[in-house]
This record gives C-alpha cells, sequence and structure tokens, in this order.
C-alpha cells in the first residue's frame, strides 16, 4: 500500500518555507498512516474471514458456516408431567458441541427438568475451557420437561436455547440462540 501526499505547487517551489517538517504536518502525517494501516488490517481480516467461511467463489472454504456445521432442530409432546422439549442435533462430522454451554432460558413461573442425553459425551482438552465434556456423536438429543410453578398450563411460553459448538480444525464458533415458543400443558398428579 502506498500513501501520497499531494504537496501544492507554491509550497514546493517557495524558497522560504523552512525545510522542518512543522508539528501540524507531522500529527496528518501520521494519522494519514495509521489509519491507512488500519484500512489494511481490516481488509485482511475481512479477507481471511472471507477464506474461513467460502465467502470467495475462487477459494475453498477450510470451515463450514455455522448452520451447515450444526443443524438443530425441537420438538415438543405433551406428557402427565408436562410439555417434554427435545432439541436435536445434527453435528456434521469433525465438529463437536459443548455440554456444559447448552442452556434454557424460559420466563419467571415456568421450570424445566435437568437435561438428559441420548448420548453420553467424552471429554477433551479444550484451549479456552480446558478439560470439558462435548457431544461428537452425529446425533445427539437432549430433553426437558417444562411445567408451570402454578399448575396450569400456558400458551407460547418464550424458550431461548442456548449452544455452542466448534470444529476440530481449530475453530470455535461463536454462541448461538434458537428463541422458540412452548406450548406447557397442566401436569396431571
Amino acid at each position: 500500500m502506498s500513501i501520497h501526499t499531494l504537496i501544492p505547487k507554491s509550497v514546493s517551489t517557495n524558497k522560504s518555507v523552512s525545510k522542518k517538517p512543522t508539528p501540524l504536518a507531522l500529527v496528518l502525517l501520521s494519522t494519514s498512516l495509521v489509519v491507512g494501516m488500519s484500512m489494511v488490517t481490516v481488509s485482511a481480516q475481512a479477507a481471511g474471514l472471507n477464506e474461513l467461511f467460502g465467502k470467495n467463489n475462487a477459494a475453498q472454504s477450510k470451515f463450514l458456516p455455522v448452520e451447515e456445521a450444526f443443524q438443530v432442530n425441537t420438538m415438543t409432546k405433551a406428557t402427565s408431567k408436562g410439555t417434554r422439549l427435545s432439541i436435536m442435533f445434527d453435528i456434521t462430522p469433525g465438529h463437536y458441541v459443548y455440554k456444559n454451554q447448552l442452556t434454557l432460558r424460559f420466563p419467571k413461573g415456568v421450570s424445566a427438568s435437568p437435561l438428559t442425553f441420548s448420548e453420553s459425551p467424552v471429554f477433551i482438552n479444550d484451549p479456552t475451557f480446558g478439560k470439558v465434556p462435548v457431544f461428537t456423536q452425529r446425533s445427539m438429543t437432549a430433553t426437558t420437561v417444562l411445567t408451570t410453578n402454578n399448575g396450569k398450563g400456558a400458551k407460547n411460553a418464550p424458550v431461548i436455547i442456548g449452544w455452542q459448538g466448534c470444529a476440530k480444525a481449530g475453530l470455535c464458533y461463536p454462541p448461538e440462540k434458537i428463541k422458540t415458543t412452548v406450548d406447557i400443558a397442566v401436569a396431571r398428579k
């Protein structure tokens, strides 16, 4: 990258102009250099992200976009204990989902049983979190039962499912959130 500075002809040919740079000129030049270098850095970062995630058609992507690496679906079913919420993960080989990053948020007055899992996690030594349980299996389902604290049902209760996954090749995707609504059945005694 080159930075061109235009100097008016009258300034460059005037013999009475000092040869020493003025403080203002130094500030302007250093600001131009910083801005120019920042633009190069941002450009390089954008190019790097495009290369990583295949935004550039000429380059083959090293990592899949999160929605291709992990397909996440939910299903609910009314039971005598409340409503069973199942969160199904389809995990592309070479990727994993953190067990401890799977979270649920719901409105006050709604409770959830502890999550149960269709598969057993394996432990890895993660550079960020240390030794942690993860799911590497192609398919994994996490299940909980939702109930209301007042014993009545609830329509369209908002539920936010949080989770995070990584590629074994060295990329952790940002934490993801899925927003859904659930009809919570009355628990029968």
